[in-house]
């Protein structure tokens, strides 16, 4: 009989590379001093569409009785399921690191670790528009409290855990209802902190600018819906790699504690290397170090992203980084180099 500890986990298996992903998944776990226990939900587009809402419903409730859920990419379809089961789920928060990573080429050289904390629902991303006449178009920009207030504790609590400062950002000088409501909540949830966590502001725009020119200045930024959305990218662009970004998302109670979360890559399901061997599990793997991190067992968490940093740093990755590694030759990579870093751990 084992004596594991036992974690129960949501899998959202999806498309494209979804598949091989999930095997590289299985993998890593199999090799990991826990015992997985994978509750499958398949989230194919064909299933979707033939089971319509009741593929969100199977989703729903099985992320209600895990708590946690790994999530693959998936073909966005008429629907985009993501949406969906952000509303139902009330996921306020999305959480992206975005850290340089030796080993892979960028053109930008300086160091950047920047952990973005963006505001899930409400911008403009809501709102279908609405066409005014023959030539205008308008769209409503929502600006919530609630998810304001979620995403400013969840973004000071990850500071103080990692001794960081917070940038909020927003153009409030020019938004000044919505970003202006957005900036208010941070400041009074920052009077929650202010003896622990640094805070400041910068404007949209410049943060940009002020980023590429001196990322070591910005560690935990606080942003909403549109603006995380761009800076995720940015990010991601500096540090070499779409595909290996990794987001957590949430939901909260009423003190502001996660009650349900989900992780998964940030790369799309890449049809045209599907079904050859050919993806990237790093984004996956580390998504999966992010969950571990939440269940509070950031010793094996960190244990994996060392293997996984370890290989791209000494030339073993696949082959959109450079390398000439396959999914299934760089998982076992990775996990050859794990006992190392579990026995350290």
């Amino acid at each position: 009989m084992s004596d594991k500890q036992v974690l129960e986990i949501t899998e959202l298996c999806g498309d494209g590379i979804g598949p091989e992903l999930e095997v590289a998944v299985a993998s890593v776990a199999e090799a990991l001093p826990i015992d997985f226990r994978f509750e499958k939900i398949d989230w194919s587009l064909a299933t979707r569409e033939e089971k319509g809402l009741l593929a969100i419903d199977e989703a729903e409730a099985s992320m209600r009785r895990t708590g946690v859920g790994l999530k693959y990419p998936t073909v966005t379809g008429t629907q985009s399921p993501n949406a969906l089961l952000r509303r139902r789920l009330e996921f306020s928060v999305i959480y992206r690191p975005c850290i340089s990573i030796p080993g892979i080429s960028s053109n930008f050289k300086q160091n950047v670790n920047a952990h973005i904390v963006r505001v899930a629902t409400g911008g403009t991303y809501d709102d279908p528009g609405q066409l005014i006449g023959k030539h205008a178009a308008v769209s409503l920009r929502m600006v919530e409290r609630e998810p304001c207030l979620h995403a400013a504790h969840f973004a000071f609590r990850l500071a103080r855990r990692k001794s960081m400062h917070v940038t909020s950002s927003s153009k409030h000088t020019i938004q000044r209802v919505t970003d202006g409501l957005f900036e208010d909540v941070v400041d009074e949830v920052h009077e929650l902190y202010k003896e622990e966590v640094n805070d400041r502001k910068e404007l949209f725009d410049a943060l940009l600018a002020k980023l590429v020119l001196r990322p070591q200045d910005y560690e935990v930024i606080l942003v909403l819906n549109e603006y995380g959305d761009f800076l995720s990218d940015l990010a991601s662009g500096l540090v070499g790699s779409l595909g290996t970004g990794a987001s957590g998302s949430f939901a909260f109670d009423q003190n502001h504690d996660v009650t349900l979360a989900m992780f998964d890559p940030a790369g799309g399901t890449a049809p045209d290397i599907a079904g050859q061997n050919k993806a990237n599990p790093a984004a996956i793997f580390l998504a999966l170090g992010m969950l571990l991190d939440h269940v509070d067992r950031y010793d094996i968490g960190h244990a994996l992203r060392l293997a996984l940093l370890g290989a791209i740093a000494d030339g073993e990755k696949t082959g959109d980084l450079g390398g000439s590694l396959s999914t299934t030759e760089f998982t076992a990579e990775v996990v050859r180099r794990l006992p190392d870093h579990l026995q350290a751990a």
